[in-house]
């Protein structure tokens, strides 16, 4: 059995293969470890994919995965996971800013630690305070609130995980970010971090910009939402359908008794149709009702969904 597989996603990274595939391949030899690099060509331009066929060539225990467009880093890792065989499997990026050199305690925490997955923390990272550090903080302390894990680091590239972890789980759009998030839904709670060395970019640059944060932060409240509601989506419109309902109700209740008593009384009352908020009733109201029918088609879309009886077993006996 192989002991570690490294998956490296890679987009234009011709410049920094070599050296990355050299620098794994001394410490898995240093440390008498098995091993097996998954390089996966996420529809590079810059000749990365002939790149990755003189390596593989030279080394067998390198391997190459090259898609006919760019798919995102989520699409490299799924098909990385898919492809992988050893026991521990060690995600990295490939523009050598993860440090080969973390890979021997990460494994010592997946295998003696038994931790489920292992996510790296940049404690002192080496890029541009106002453009990442600060971004990067923020998103990770909303991450850390909506998720309940807590991490430093959720994005960090370089991540350690048992091989059940990575089979288990299913990672698609841009939620490689969340892969702790996925993988604790999937019932893998311990989850442990590392801080790691970080260093400065050496060749090409930063292929994502501010807006991975943007986006990043979508992706955290679709997946909440999926992990929370996503088998009972009644239980989040229903509820919501009939609070609103009720507010619309109250208010028009409110309208109508108040202009019954003012008439009542003899001081002056303006028709209920002439007052503002009795439209704002009638707006909360018909709300209120879509959001009712909302969950009772989406209980429809889950009852008849094929996964709906998948769960992830630990043991039989």
């Amino acid at each position: 059995m192989i002991d570690i597989s490294v998956i490296v996603p890679l987009f234009n990274e011709r410049e920094s293969l070599p050296e990355l595939c050299e620098w794994v391949d001394r410490v898995m030899k240093e440390h008498s470890f098995t091993y097996e690099m998954i390089l996966v060509d996420d529809g590079s331009t810059d000749g990365s994919w002939e790149c990755v066929k003189e390596l593989a060539a030279a080394n067998s225990n390198i391997h190459g995965i090259q898609f006919r467009r760019n798919y995102g880093k989520s699409a490299a890792l799924y098909c990385g996971f898919e492809r992988a065989e050893g026991g521990t499997v060690i995600t990295m990026d490939a523009d050598l800013q993860d440090s080969p050199d973390e890979i021997p305690e990460l494994y010592r925490m997946i295998n003696v630690d038994d931790y489920d997955v292992v996510s790296g923390w940049k404690q002192h990272r080496q890029d541009n305070k106002l453009t990442k550090n600060l971004p990067s903080k923020l998103y990770n302390a909303t991450a850390r609130m909506i998720t309940g894990i807590k991490l430093h680091d959720m994005n960090c590239g370089l991540k350690a995980y048992k091989k059940e972890v990575i089979k288990s789980i299913e990672v698609y759009g841009e939620m490689h970010r969340y892969i702790p998030y996925l993988a604790k839904n999937a019932g893998y709670t311990k989850i442990g971090e590392k801080p790691v060395h970080h260093q400065k970019r050496k060749y090409g640059t930063s292929k994502f910009g501010l807006e991975r944060f943007i986006n990043g932060f979508l992706d955290l409240q679709s997946l909440w939402f999926l992990s929370t509601f996503g088998k009972k989506p009644m239980h989040f419109f229903g509820y919501s359908g009939l609070a609103v309902f009720f507010v619309g109700f109250v208010m028009t209740c409110w309208v109508i008794i108040s202009k019954l008593v003012r008439q009542a009384n003899g001081t002056d009352f303006r028709a209920v149709t002439d007052q503002p908020l009795f439209f704002l009733a009638l707006l909360c109201i018909i709300i209120g009702v879509m959001l009712f029918l909302a969950g009772f088609i989406g209980e429809m879309i889950a009852r008849s969904s094929g996964d709906r009886n998948n769960y992830n077993i630990k043991d039989r006996l």
